[in-house]
Protein backbone atom coordinates (compact mmCIF):
# COMPACT_ATOMS: atom_id res chain seq x y z
CA UNK A 1 0.00 0.00 0.00
CA UNK A 2 1.01 3.60 -0.85
CA UNK A 3 0.41 6.06 1.63
CA UNK A 4 -2.21 7.70 -0.57
CA UNK A 5 -3.81 4.60 -0.19
CA UNK A 6 -4.16 4.86 3.54
CA UNK A 7 -5.43 8.80 3.29
CA UNK A 8 -2.23 10.54 3.76
CA UNK A 9 -0.67 12.92 1.92
CA UNK A 10 2.04 11.76 -0.35
CA UNK A 11 4.93 12.77 1.76
CA UNK A 12 3.91 11.68 4.82
CA UNK A 13 4.52 7.63 5.97
CA UNK A 14 1.27 6.53 7.94
CA UNK A 15 3.85 4.93 10.27
CA UNK A 16 4.99 8.27 11.05
CA UNK A 17 1.70 9.69 11.94
CA UNK A 18 2.29 7.84 15.41
CA UNK A 19 4.23 10.00 17.45
CA UNK A 20 5.60 9.55 20.86
CA UNK A 21 4.18 11.70 23.42
CA UNK A 22 6.79 11.82 26.50
CA UNK A 23 3.86 12.85 28.70
CA UNK A 24 2.40 9.66 28.32
CA UNK A 25 5.26 7.26 26.90
CA UNK A 26 2.44 6.11 24.05
CA UNK A 27 2.61 6.58 20.60
CA UNK A 28 -0.36 8.94 19.33
CA UNK A 29 -2.04 9.99 16.77
CA UNK A 30 -0.67 13.19 15.44
CA UNK A 31 -2.56 14.65 11.90
CA UNK A 32 -0.79 17.95 10.12
CA UNK A 33 -3.43 20.60 10.36
CA UNK A 34 -2.45 21.73 7.00
CA UNK A 35 -2.76 17.88 5.05
CA UNK A 36 -6.03 16.69 4.50
CA UNK A 37 -7.46 14.78 6.95
CA UNK A 38 -9.01 11.30 6.42
CA UNK A 39 -12.34 10.28 7.20
CA UNK A 40 -12.15 8.40 10.87
CA UNK A 41 -13.38 4.89 11.01
CA UNK A 42 -14.04 5.25 15.19
CA UNK A 43 -17.04 5.56 16.57
CA UNK A 44 -18.83 8.85 17.80
CA UNK A 45 -18.16 7.91 21.42
CA UNK A 46 -14.37 7.98 20.26
CA UNK A 47 -14.19 11.01 18.61
CA UNK A 48 -15.88 12.75 21.37
CA UNK A 49 -13.05 11.31 23.74
CA UNK A 50 -10.33 12.30 21.16
CA UNK A 51 -11.77 15.68 20.98
CA UNK A 52 -11.55 15.75 24.90
CA UNK A 53 -8.24 16.02 24.44
CA UNK A 54 -8.01 18.83 22.19
CA UNK A 55 -7.69 22.27 22.52
CA UNK A 56 -11.25 24.00 22.39
CA UNK A 57 -10.37 25.02 18.69
CA UNK A 58 -10.70 21.55 18.36
CA UNK A 59 -6.92 21.20 17.35
CA UNK A 60 -3.89 19.34 19.18
CA UNK A 61 -2.29 21.27 21.90
CA UNK A 62 1.16 21.69 21.90
CA UNK A 63 1.03 19.83 25.50
CA UNK A 64 -0.72 16.84 24.47
CA UNK A 65 1.34 15.68 21.13
CA UNK A 66 4.47 16.76 20.22
CA UNK A 67 4.57 18.13 16.41
CA UNK A 68 4.56 15.35 13.50
CA UNK A 69 7.80 14.32 11.65
CA UNK A 70 7.95 13.83 8.04
CA UNK A 71 9.79 11.22 6.11
CA UNK A 72 14.03 12.25 6.09
CA UNK A 73 16.34 10.69 3.95
CA UNK A 74 17.76 7.89 5.47
CA UNK A 75 15.82 7.92 8.11
CA UNK A 76 13.10 5.06 6.33
CA UNK A 77 10.23 6.78 8.88
CA UNK A 78 11.76 5.06 11.38
CA UNK A 79 9.61 6.30 14.35
CA UNK A 80 12.73 6.38 16.47
CA UNK A 81 14.24 8.74 13.96
CA UNK A 82 14.01 12.54 13.61
CA UNK A 83 13.91 15.21 16.35
CA UNK A 84 10.46 14.86 17.14
CA UNK A 85 9.32 17.41 14.68
CA UNK A 86 8.26 20.58 16.97
CA UNK A 87 9.79 19.23 20.20
CA UNK A 88 12.99 20.93 21.38
CA UNK A 89 16.02 18.91 21.74
CA UNK A 90 16.29 19.14 25.59
CA UNK A 91 12.37 17.76 25.40
CA UNK A 92 13.27 14.75 23.03
CA UNK A 93 15.64 13.30 25.33
CA UNK A 94 13.29 13.43 28.11
CA UNK A 95 10.35 12.01 26.43
CA UNK A 96 12.93 8.99 25.18
CA UNK A 97 14.72 8.49 28.59
CA UNK A 98 10.75 7.94 29.77
CA UNK A 99 10.05 5.82 26.96
CA UNK A 100 12.92 3.94 27.70
CA UNK A 101 12.18 3.33 31.21
CA UNK A 102 8.69 2.35 30.74
CA UNK A 103 9.39 -0.27 27.93
CA UNK A 104 10.90 -2.79 29.22
CA UNK A 105 7.78 -3.93 31.44
CA UNK A 106 5.62 -3.30 28.68
CA UNK A 107 7.89 -5.10 26.19
CA UNK A 108 8.19 -8.21 28.12
CA UNK A 109 4.20 -8.43 29.16
CA UNK A 110 3.18 -7.65 25.27
CA UNK A 111 3.50 -10.79 23.42
CA UNK A 112 2.07 -13.91 25.48
CA UNK A 113 2.09 -16.33 22.82
CA UNK A 114 3.25 -17.00 19.23
CA UNK A 115 2.84 -16.08 15.39
CA UNK A 116 -1.15 -15.64 15.48
CA UNK A 117 -1.56 -14.74 19.26
CA UNK A 118 1.24 -12.45 19.48
CA UNK A 119 -0.11 -10.33 16.83
CA UNK A 120 -3.43 -10.07 18.79
CA UNK A 121 -1.64 -7.56 20.98
CA UNK A 122 -0.35 -5.78 18.11
CA UNK A 123 -3.67 -5.34 17.23
CA UNK A 124 -4.59 -3.61 20.80
CA UNK A 125 -2.85 -0.73 19.90
CA UNK A 126 -3.69 2.73 18.55
CA UNK A 127 -3.62 1.24 15.74
CA UNK A 128 -6.43 -0.50 16.46
CA UNK A 129 -8.72 2.65 16.85
CA UNK A 130 -7.20 4.81 14.10
CA UNK A 131 -7.74 1.92 11.12
CA UNK A 132 -10.73 -0.25 13.37
CA UNK A 133 -12.64 -0.54 10.18
CA UNK A 134 -9.83 -2.21 8.02
CA UNK A 135 -8.61 -4.26 10.74
CA UNK A 136 -11.90 -5.52 11.97
CA UNK A 137 -13.13 -6.33 8.39
CA UNK A 138 -10.34 -8.45 8.16
CA UNK A 139 -11.26 -10.88 10.84
CA UNK A 140 -13.30 -13.90 10.43
CA UNK A 141 -15.59 -15.45 12.96
CA UNK A 142 -17.40 -18.68 14.10
CA UNK A 143 -19.98 -19.26 16.45
CA UNK A 144 -19.01 -22.15 18.35
CA UNK A 145 -22.09 -22.47 20.17
CA UNK A 146 -21.81 -23.35 24.03
CA UNK A 147 -18.02 -24.95 23.57
CA UNK A 148 -16.56 -21.80 24.49
CA UNK A 149 -17.21 -18.88 26.94
CA UNK A 150 -19.77 -16.08 26.04
CA UNK A 151 -16.89 -13.43 26.66
CA UNK A 152 -13.79 -12.55 28.06
CA UNK A 153 -13.57 -12.20 31.81
CA UNK A 154 -10.48 -10.52 33.64
CA UNK A 155 -11.40 -12.71 36.85
CA UNK A 156 -10.42 -16.67 36.95
CA UNK A 157 -7.75 -18.67 34.15
CA UNK A 158 -8.35 -18.08 30.72
CA UNK A 159 -7.63 -21.35 27.95
CA UNK A 160 -7.36 -20.80 24.57
CA UNK A 161 -7.23 -23.45 21.44
CA UNK A 162 -4.74 -21.96 19.09
CA UNK A 163 -5.75 -24.23 15.50
CA UNK A 164 -3.16 -24.15 12.72
CA UNK A 165 -5.34 -26.16 10.03
CA UNK A 166 -2.96 -27.13 7.12
CA UNK A 167 -5.75 -25.45 4.73
CA UNK A 168 -3.89 -24.89 1.40
CA UNK A 169 -4.86 -21.24 0.86
CA UNK A 170 -2.82 -18.96 -0.23
CA UNK A 171 -0.71 -18.80 -3.28
CA UNK A 172 2.35 -21.48 -3.46
CA UNK A 173 0.46 -23.27 -1.03
CA UNK A 174 -0.25 -26.03 -3.16
CA UNK A 175 2.41 -28.39 -2.38
CA UNK A 176 1.11 -28.55 1.43
CA UNK A 177 -1.50 -30.46 2.97
CA UNK A 178 -4.31 -32.68 1.67
CA UNK A 179 -5.66 -31.77 -1.59
CA UNK A 180 -8.77 -30.61 -2.19
CA UNK A 181 -9.47 -30.73 1.81
CA UNK A 182 -11.38 -27.87 3.44
CA UNK A 183 -8.26 -28.82 6.76
CA UNK A 184 -7.93 -30.38 9.59
CA UNK A 185 -6.40 -29.63 12.77
CA UNK A 186 -2.74 -29.77 12.02
CA UNK A 187 -1.16 -27.46 14.64
CA UNK A 188 -2.60 -27.30 18.00
CA UNK A 189 -1.90 -25.81 21.15
CA UNK A 190 -4.04 -25.19 24.44
CA UNK A 191 -2.73 -21.92 25.94
CA UNK A 192 -3.80 -21.74 29.81
CA UNK A 193 -3.20 -18.85 31.06
CA UNK A 194 -2.69 -18.63 34.93
CA UNK A 195 -5.41 -16.74 37.05
CA UNK A 196 -3.08 -14.09 38.68
CA UNK A 197 -1.39 -13.58 35.02
CA UNK A 198 1.99 -14.28 36.03
CA UNK A 199 2.84 -17.36 34.00
CA UNK A 200 1.20 -19.25 30.72
CA UNK A 201 1.47 -22.56 29.59
CA UNK A 202 1.47 -23.46 25.82
CA UNK A 203 0.56 -27.52 25.47
CA UNK A 204 0.98 -28.71 21.75
CA UNK A 205 -1.24 -31.60 21.18
CA UNK A 206 0.01 -34.06 18.58
CA UNK A 207 -2.76 -34.21 15.85
CA UNK A 208 -1.93 -38.01 15.24
CA UNK A 209 -2.83 -38.80 18.73
CA UNK A 210 -5.78 -41.53 19.08
CA UNK A 211 -8.63 -39.98 21.08
CA UNK A 212 -12.15 -40.13 21.09
CA UNK A 213 -14.29 -37.63 19.32
CA UNK A 214 -17.37 -36.10 20.93
CA UNK A 215 -20.61 -35.82 19.25
CA UNK A 216 -20.47 -31.59 17.79
CA UNK A 217 -23.40 -29.51 17.80
CA UNK A 218 -22.47 -27.10 14.70
CA UNK A 219 -24.17 -23.69 13.58
CA UNK A 220 -25.48 -23.88 9.93
CA UNK A 221 -25.87 -20.87 7.33
CA UNK A 222 -29.41 -20.65 7.71
CA UNK A 223 -28.72 -20.15 11.36
CA UNK A 224 -30.15 -24.03 12.51
CA UNK A 225 -27.75 -26.22 14.29
CA UNK A 226 -26.25 -29.86 12.94
CA UNK A 227 -25.09 -32.69 15.17
CA UNK A 228 -22.23 -33.93 13.65
CA UNK A 229 -21.88 -37.15 15.14
CA UNK A 230 -18.71 -38.50 17.25
CA UNK A 231 -16.22 -41.07 16.48
CA UNK A 232 -14.20 -43.24 18.78
CA UNK A 233 -10.47 -44.17 18.33
CA UNK A 234 -9.43 -41.88 15.60
CA UNK A 235 -6.77 -39.04 15.25
CA UNK A 236 -6.87 -36.27 17.12
CA UNK A 237 -6.80 -33.74 13.17
CA UNK A 238 -10.18 -35.48 13.03
CA UNK A 239 -11.60 -33.18 15.38
CA UNK A 240 -11.80 -30.48 12.56
CA UNK A 241 -12.89 -29.91 9.01
CA UNK A 242 -13.97 -34.08 8.81
CA UNK A 243 -18.07 -34.49 8.36
CA UNK A 244 -18.07 -30.69 8.97
CA UNK A 245 -16.84 -30.35 11.96
CA UNK A 246 -16.13 -26.64 13.00
CA UNK A 247 -13.45 -25.30 15.56
CA UNK A 248 -16.40 -25.83 18.40
CA UNK A 249 -15.75 -29.63 18.10
CA UNK A 250 -12.04 -29.19 18.36
CA UNK A 251 -12.74 -27.55 21.60
CA UNK A 252 -14.95 -30.52 23.16
CA UNK A 253 -12.33 -32.68 22.31
CA UNK A 254 -9.86 -31.28 24.05
CA UNK A 255 -11.95 -30.19 26.93
CA UNK A 256 -13.50 -34.30 27.01
CA UNK A 257 -9.19 -35.49 27.03
CA UNK A 258 -8.03 -32.70 29.06
CA UNK A 259 -10.55 -31.72 31.90
CA UNK A 260 -10.19 -28.50 31.31
CA UNK A 261 -12.94 -26.12 29.91
CA UNK A 262 -11.67 -23.92 26.93
CA UNK A 263 -13.09 -20.85 26.41
CA UNK A 264 -12.13 -19.17 23.19
CA UNK A 265 -10.18 -20.86 19.60
CA UNK A 266 -7.92 -19.10 17.35
CA UNK A 267 -6.91 -20.60 14.10
CA UNK A 268 -5.23 -19.79 10.94
CA UNK A 269 -3.65 -21.47 8.10
CA UNK A 270 -0.56 -22.35 6.07
CA UNK A 271 -0.65 -18.88 4.87
CA UNK A 272 -0.59 -16.79 8.13
CA UNK A 273 2.90 -18.12 8.89
CA UNK A 274 4.10 -16.87 5.23
CA UNK A 275 2.58 -13.37 6.00
CA UNK A 276 3.81 -13.17 9.72
CA UNK A 277 7.04 -13.96 9.96
CA UNK A 278 7.66 -11.50 6.50
CA UNK A 279 5.46 -9.34 8.89
CA UNK A 280 8.20 -9.58 11.60
CA UNK A 281 11.32 -8.96 8.95
CA UNK A 282 11.87 -13.06 9.47
CA UNK A 283 12.56 -15.33 12.45
CA UNK A 284 15.61 -16.53 13.71
CA UNK A 285 15.66 -20.40 14.44
CA UNK A 286 18.93 -22.58 15.13
CA UNK A 287 20.03 -26.10 13.73
CA UNK A 288 22.07 -28.28 15.27
CA UNK A 289 22.87 -29.59 11.57
CA UNK A 290 21.45 -28.76 8.13
CA UNK A 291 18.36 -29.47 7.05
CA UNK A 292 17.98 -29.92 3.23
CA UNK A 293 14.54 -31.41 1.98
CA UNK A 294 13.59 -31.95 -1.69
CA UNK A 295 9.84 -32.41 -0.71
CA UNK A 296 10.18 -29.09 0.86
CA UNK A 297 12.95 -27.50 -0.63
CA UNK A 298 13.78 -26.19 1.97
CA UNK A 299 17.73 -26.13 2.61
CA UNK A 300 19.40 -24.50 5.39
CA UNK A 301 23.16 -24.80 6.61
CA UNK A 302 23.54 -25.34 10.89
CA UNK A 303 23.29 -22.61 13.09
CA UNK A 304 21.48 -19.75 13.44
CA UNK A 305 19.77 -17.84 10.88
CA UNK A 306 16.46 -16.34 9.62
CA UNK A 307 13.19 -17.51 7.56
CA UNK A 308 10.50 -15.86 6.36
CA UNK A 309 7.61 -16.46 3.69
CA UNK A 310 8.07 -19.56 2.07
CA UNK A 311 10.96 -20.74 4.19
CA UNK A 312 9.19 -20.47 7.31
CA UNK A 313 6.28 -21.69 6.61
CA UNK A 314 8.50 -24.92 5.19
CA UNK A 315 10.51 -25.17 8.77
CA UNK A 316 7.76 -25.21 10.77
CA UNK A 317 5.92 -28.20 8.28
CA UNK A 318 9.52 -30.04 7.57
CA UNK A 319 10.00 -33.07 9.69
CA UNK A 320 12.77 -34.47 7.47
CA UNK A 321 15.99 -34.51 9.03
CA UNK A 322 14.67 -34.14 12.73
CA UNK A 323 15.39 -37.04 15.49
CA UNK A 324 13.08 -39.55 14.21
CA UNK A 325 11.31 -37.74 11.31
CA UNK A 326 7.94 -37.97 13.35
CA UNK A 327 5.68 -35.74 14.23
CA UNK A 328 6.67 -35.33 17.35
CA UNK A 329 10.31 -34.27 16.64
CA UNK A 330 8.39 -31.55 14.09
CA UNK A 331 6.53 -29.94 17.53
CA UNK A 332 9.87 -29.44 18.83
CA UNK A 333 10.40 -27.12 15.70
CA UNK A 334 7.31 -25.14 15.90
CA UNK A 335 7.83 -24.72 19.29
CA UNK A 336 11.08 -23.14 18.77
CA UNK A 337 9.64 -20.82 16.13
CA UNK A 338 6.97 -19.72 17.91
CA UNK A 339 8.94 -18.87 21.27
CA UNK A 340 11.60 -16.84 19.02
CA UNK A 341 8.50 -15.05 16.97
CA UNK A 342 7.77 -13.90 20.79
CA UNK A 343 10.99 -12.65 21.01
CA UNK A 344 11.68 -10.99 17.72
CA UNK A 345 7.78 -9.02 18.34
CA UNK A 346 9.46 -8.10 22.02
CA UNK A 347 12.62 -6.86 20.87
CA UNK A 348 11.84 -5.65 17.18
CA UNK A 349 8.64 -4.76 16.49
CA UNK A 350 6.56 -3.54 19.90
CA UNK A 351 7.49 0.14 19.59
CA UNK A 352 7.88 0.62 15.87
CA UNK A 353 4.11 1.72 14.51
CA UNK A 354 5.46 1.07 11.11
CA UNK A 355 6.11 -2.80 11.86
CA UNK A 356 2.98 -2.91 14.29
CA UNK A 357 0.64 -1.96 11.25
CA UNK A 358 1.94 -4.56 9.06
CA UNK A 359 2.02 -7.31 12.02
CA UNK A 360 -1.41 -6.38 13.06
CA UNK A 361 -2.57 -6.54 9.04
CA UNK A 362 -1.52 -9.73 8.52
CA UNK A 363 -2.52 -11.00 11.69
CA UNK A 364 -6.03 -9.84 11.71
CA UNK A 365 -6.37 -11.30 7.98
CA UNK A 366 -5.01 -14.66 9.21
CA UNK A 367 -7.46 -15.13 11.88
CA UNK A 368 -10.56 -16.44 12.38
CA UNK A 369 -11.82 -16.40 15.93
CA UNK A 370 -14.84 -17.55 17.90
CA UNK A 371 -17.67 -14.73 17.88
CA UNK A 372 -17.52 -14.03 21.62
CA UNK A 373 -14.28 -12.14 20.77
CA UNK A 374 -14.41 -11.58 17.27
CA UNK A 375 -13.81 -8.04 17.13
CA UNK A 376 -10.78 -5.46 17.42
CA UNK A 377 -11.77 -4.58 20.71
CA UNK A 378 -13.16 -7.49 22.25
CA UNK A 379 -9.43 -8.32 21.27
CA UNK A 380 -7.66 -5.51 22.58
CA UNK A 381 -9.36 -6.07 26.06
CA UNK A 382 -8.49 -9.61 26.19
CA UNK A 383 -4.72 -8.74 25.06
CA UNK A 384 -4.48 -5.61 27.31
CA UNK A 385 -5.17 -8.34 30.49
CA UNK A 386 -3.29 -11.41 29.27
CA UNK A 387 -0.30 -9.06 28.30
CA UNK A 388 0.64 -8.63 31.92
CA UNK A 389 2.52 -12.11 31.54
CA UNK A 390 6.27 -11.45 31.36
CA UNK A 391 7.49 -14.09 28.76
CA UNK A 392 10.25 -15.77 30.68
CA UNK A 393 7.39 -17.55 32.23
CA UNK A 394 5.81 -18.81 29.44
CA UNK A 395 6.02 -22.31 28.99
CA UNK A 396 5.87 -24.73 25.94
CA UNK A 397 5.36 -28.35 26.16
CA UNK A 398 3.67 -31.30 24.56
CA UNK A 399 0.91 -33.58 25.67
CA UNK A 400 2.64 -36.50 26.88
CA UNK A 401 2.03 -39.56 24.57
CA UNK A 402 3.51 -42.92 23.82
CA UNK A 403 3.78 -44.85 20.44
CA UNK A 404 0.67 -46.85 19.46
CA UNK A 405 1.45 -50.39 17.64
CA UNK A 406 0.92 -49.19 14.49
CA UNK A 407 3.90 -47.18 13.93
CA UNK A 408 2.07 -44.34 13.06
CA UNK A 409 -0.11 -42.60 16.00
CA UNK A 410 0.45 -42.26 18.98
CA UNK A 411 -1.37 -43.16 22.59
CA UNK A 412 -1.69 -41.34 26.01
CA UNK A 413 0.82 -41.45 28.13
CA UNK A 414 -1.53 -43.21 31.17
CA UNK A 415 0.26 -41.91 34.13
CA UNK A 416 2.03 -38.31 32.61
CA UNK A 417 -0.66 -37.12 30.82
CA UNK A 418 -2.73 -37.01 33.88
CA UNK A 419 -0.39 -34.70 35.44
CA UNK A 420 -0.28 -32.52 33.27
CA UNK A 421 -3.59 -32.25 32.64
CA UNK A 422 -4.05 -31.57 36.34
CA UNK A 423 -1.28 -29.16 36.55
CA UNK A 424 -4.06 -26.87 34.07
CA UNK A 425 -6.51 -28.04 35.73
CA UNK A 426 -5.66 -26.77 38.68
CA UNK A 427 -3.95 -23.64 37.41
CA UNK A 428 -0.02 -24.64 38.29
CA UNK A 429 2.65 -22.65 36.68
CA UNK A 430 5.29 -25.01 34.98
CA UNK A 431 7.26 -22.14 35.42
CA UNK A 432 9.40 -21.00 38.99
CA UNK A 433 6.77 -18.64 39.96
CA UNK A 434 6.89 -17.48 44.10
CA UNK A 435 3.16 -16.96 44.99
CA UNK A 436 1.84 -15.51 48.34
CA UNK A 437 0.18 -18.83 50.48
CA UNK A 438 -2.45 -17.98 52.68
CA UNK A 439 -1.95 -18.69 56.50
CA UNK A 440 -4.89 -21.28 56.16
CA UNK A 441 -2.98 -23.01 53.60
CA UNK A 442 0.27 -23.09 55.48
CA UNK A 443 -1.28 -24.66 58.06
CA UNK A 444 -2.73 -27.20 56.18
CA UNK A 445 0.84 -27.56 54.57
CA UNK A 446 2.21 -28.15 57.79
CA UNK A 447 0.09 -31.73 58.13
CA UNK A 448 2.76 -33.12 55.28
CA UNK A 449 5.51 -32.11 57.39
CA UNK A 450 7.69 -34.88 59.37
CA UNK A 451 8.84 -38.15 59.74
CA UNK A 452 7.38 -41.29 57.56
CA UNK A 453 6.87 -44.46 58.46
CA UNK A 454 8.28 -47.50 56.52
CA UNK A 455 5.89 -48.50 53.39
CA UNK A 456 5.50 -52.11 55.30
CA UNK A 457 4.11 -49.99 58.14
CA UNK A 458 1.02 -48.44 56.69
CA UNK A 459 -2.21 -49.51 57.27
CA UNK A 460 -5.53 -49.16 55.32
CA UNK A 461 -8.45 -49.53 54.28
CA UNK A 462 -9.59 -48.06 50.68
CA UNK A 463 -12.94 -47.01 49.86
CA UNK A 464 -14.27 -46.14 46.56
CA UNK A 465 -16.46 -43.20 46.52
CA UNK A 466 -15.41 -42.12 42.72
CA UNK A 467 -17.73 -43.29 39.48
CA UNK A 468 -14.76 -45.29 38.68
CA UNK A 469 -15.82 -48.92 38.88
CA UNK A 470 -13.42 -51.23 40.61
CA UNK A 471 -11.32 -48.04 41.84
CA UNK A 472 -10.49 -49.80 45.39
CA UNK A 473 -9.09 -53.06 43.82
CA UNK A 474 -6.87 -51.31 41.53
CA UNK A 475 -5.56 -48.92 44.15
CA UNK A 476 -4.91 -51.95 46.52
CA UNK A 477 -3.03 -53.91 43.71
CA UNK A 478 -0.65 -50.99 43.50
CA UNK A 479 -0.21 -50.24 47.09
CA UNK A 480 0.55 -53.98 47.44
CA UNK A 481 2.58 -55.01 44.69
CA UNK A 482 4.28 -51.91 43.16
CA UNK A 483 4.34 -49.97 46.85
CA UNK A 484 4.59 -52.70 49.23
CA UNK A 485 1.88 -51.45 51.33
CA UNK A 486 0.71 -54.64 52.39
CA UNK A 487 -1.33 -53.85 55.45
CA UNK A 488 -4.12 -52.57 52.71
CA UNK A 489 -8.01 -53.42 52.80
CA UNK A 490 -10.46 -53.09 49.56
CA UNK A 491 -14.01 -52.01 51.72
CA UNK A 492 -15.64 -51.91 48.32
CA UNK A 493 -17.74 -48.77 47.67
CA UNK A 494 -18.12 -45.73 49.97
CA UNK A 495 -21.19 -45.24 51.77
CA UNK A 496 -21.90 -42.41 49.49
CA UNK A 497 -20.02 -40.67 46.62
CA UNK A 498 -17.45 -38.12 47.13
CA UNK A 499 -15.66 -34.87 44.79
CA UNK A 500 -12.19 -35.04 46.76
CA UNK A 501 -10.25 -38.14 47.64
CA UNK A 502 -9.29 -38.03 51.64
CA UNK A 503 -7.18 -39.90 54.18
CA UNK A 504 -8.56 -39.95 57.68
CA UNK A 505 -5.72 -41.19 60.11
CA UNK A 506 -5.33 -40.86 63.96
CA UNK A 507 -2.57 -38.79 65.49
CA UNK A 508 -0.23 -41.50 66.32
CA UNK A 509 -0.47 -42.46 62.40
CA UNK A 510 0.49 -39.39 61.26
CA UNK A 511 3.69 -41.02 59.65
CA UNK A 512 1.61 -43.39 58.19
CA UNK A 513 -0.45 -40.77 56.75
CA UNK A 514 2.37 -38.84 55.39
CA UNK A 515 3.64 -41.87 53.55
CA UNK A 516 0.49 -42.53 51.92
CA UNK A 517 0.44 -39.36 51.14
CA UNK A 518 3.49 -39.45 49.30
CA UNK A 519 2.87 -42.62 47.51
CA UNK A 520 -0.39 -41.64 46.58
CA UNK A 521 0.67 -38.21 45.41
CA UNK A 522 -2.76 -36.40 48.15
CA UNK A 523 -2.27 -32.96 48.73
CA UNK A 524 -2.60 -31.76 51.70
CA UNK A 525 -5.99 -30.81 52.06
CA UNK A 526 -6.87 -34.55 52.05
CA UNK A 527 -5.48 -35.14 55.18
CA UNK A 528 -8.43 -35.44 58.05
CA UNK A 529 -6.65 -35.81 60.93
CA UNK A 530 -8.73 -37.27 64.02
CA UNK A 531 -8.23 -36.24 67.80
CA UNK A 532 -8.14 -39.44 69.27
CA UNK A 533 -4.90 -42.30 69.00
CA UNK A 534 -5.55 -45.60 67.49
CA UNK A 535 -3.27 -47.18 69.81
CA UNK A 536 -6.45 -48.34 71.89
CA UNK A 537 -7.80 -50.30 68.99
CA UNK A 538 -4.18 -52.25 69.00
CA UNK A 539 -2.57 -53.16 65.77
CA UNK A 540 -5.66 -54.07 63.67
CA UNK A 541 -6.68 -50.07 63.55
CA UNK A 542 -6.42 -48.84 59.99
CA UNK A 543 -6.58 -45.19 58.22
CA UNK A 544 -9.44 -44.90 55.93
CA UNK A 545 -8.57 -43.62 52.40
CA UNK A 546 -11.73 -42.84 50.70
CA UNK A 547 -11.19 -42.49 46.34
CA UNK A 548 -13.57 -39.22 45.05
CA UNK A 549 -14.11 -37.70 41.66
CA UNK A 550 -10.18 -36.48 41.68
CA UNK A 551 -8.86 -39.71 41.18
CA UNK A 552 -7.63 -40.22 37.92
CA UNK A 553 -6.20 -44.18 38.52
CA UNK A 554 -3.80 -46.13 40.26
CA UNK A 555 0.09 -44.83 40.64
CA UNK A 556 -1.25 -41.09 38.92
CA UNK A 557 -0.95 -38.30 41.60
CA UNK A 558 -4.23 -36.81 42.78
CA UNK A 559 -2.69 -33.85 43.30
CA UNK A 560 -1.28 -32.05 40.87
CA UNK A 561 2.32 -32.09 40.81
CA UNK A 562 4.45 -29.37 41.70
CA UNK A 563 6.78 -29.80 38.34
CA UNK A 564 5.86 -30.86 35.26
CA UNK A 565 6.88 -34.42 34.67
CA UNK A 566 7.81 -33.56 30.97
CA UNK A 567 10.33 -31.44 29.15
CA UNK A 568 9.69 -27.73 28.68
CA UNK A 569 11.14 -24.74 27.05
CA UNK A 570 10.38 -20.99 28.60
CA UNK A 571 9.76 -18.62 25.56
CA UNK A 572 13.08 -16.34 26.54
CA UNK A 573 15.13 -19.23 25.96
CA UNK A 574 16.25 -20.55 22.55
CA UNK A 575 17.01 -24.00 21.89
CA UNK A 576 18.41 -25.53 18.78
CA UNK A 577 16.13 -27.99 16.16
CA UNK A 578 18.07 -31.48 16.70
Amino acid sequence: MDAQSRGQADDIDPADQWVLNPQTGNYELRLDRSAPQPASPRSAGASRRAAGRRGTSGTPTTADVPGQRTRRPGRGGNPQGGDGGGRGTQQTAAGRRKRKQQKSRKKSAAVWTGGVMACVLVAGSAFAYYLYERLNGNLNTVDVGDAGSKGFSKDGPVNILILGTDKRTGAGNEGYGDKGSSGHADTTFLFHVSEDRTNATALSIPRDLITDIPDCPTKQPDGSTKIIKGSQGVRFNESFGVGGRDPGCTMRTVKQMTGVPVDHFMMADFNAVKTLSTAVGGVEVCLVKPIKDRESKLDLPAGKQRVEGEDALAFVRNRHGLGNESDLDRIKQQQQFVASMIRQMKEDTLGNPKKMFAVAEAATQALTVDSAIGDIPKLTAMAQELGKIDIKHISFATVPVVDNTDGATVLLDEVKAPQVFSMIQNDVSFTEVKKKESAAKDKQAALLEGARADASEVRVDVYNGSDTPGAAQKTLNWLQVEKGVLKSTNKSNAPEKTDKTTLQYAPDQADQARKLADLMGLPATALKPGTQDAGDAGDTAAMVLTLGADFKGAGVPVTAPAKPPVDKVEADKQVCAQ
